[in-house]
């Protein structure tokens, strides 16, 4: 591969969401006046929103004071690389029957703590990219004579 453009497809919401749909652990940025934080957490896509769980805490009282968010999910094998960002909104579940559908998604937290929370970012762009991974091309290449 000669330029960087030959090296990177860009995903379609559908490629997006699929690779969403496969994994379970992405990274949530929230963003503060000029403070971004960045933390990771478990989740399931509901429908083409993402949903996860919390406790009180600073991400909870952060996402109180933006909801705007970044949600970022990637991976990547011998073979391939791929990333997908959401922009969107969280919003808290407040509704009984909200939550009560929330539960019935077997959703659990992955340390052993109480999350009563339930956050759904519901995306207002999705993007995503994939690689082909493989040796570095010659930097220098060999000049011809």
């Amino acid at each position: 591969m000669s330029d960087i453009d030959d090296a990177v497809t860009a995903l379609d919401d559908d490629q997006c969401w699929e690779r969403l749909r496969d994994h379970r652990l992405g990274r949530l940025v929230t963003r503060v006046g000029d403070v971004l934080d960045i933390f990771p957490v478990n989740y399931v896509v509901d429908d083409e929103t993402i949903l996860f769980r919390t406790a009180e805490g600073s991400k909870l009282f952060e996402l109180t004071v933006n909801d705007e968010v970044l949600f970022e999910v990637d991976d990547y094998s011998d073979e391939e690389a791929w990333s997908v960002v959401i922009r969107g909104r969280a919003q808290r579940l407040d509704t009984s029957a909200e939550v009560e559908r929330a539960d019935g998604l077997g959703l659990s937290p992955w340390i052993p703590t109480l999350k009563y929370v339930y956050v759904r970012i519901v995306a207002h762009a999705v993007s995503g990219r994939a690689f082909p991974r493989g040796p570095e091309p010659d930097r220098y290449g060999v000049a011809a004579y």
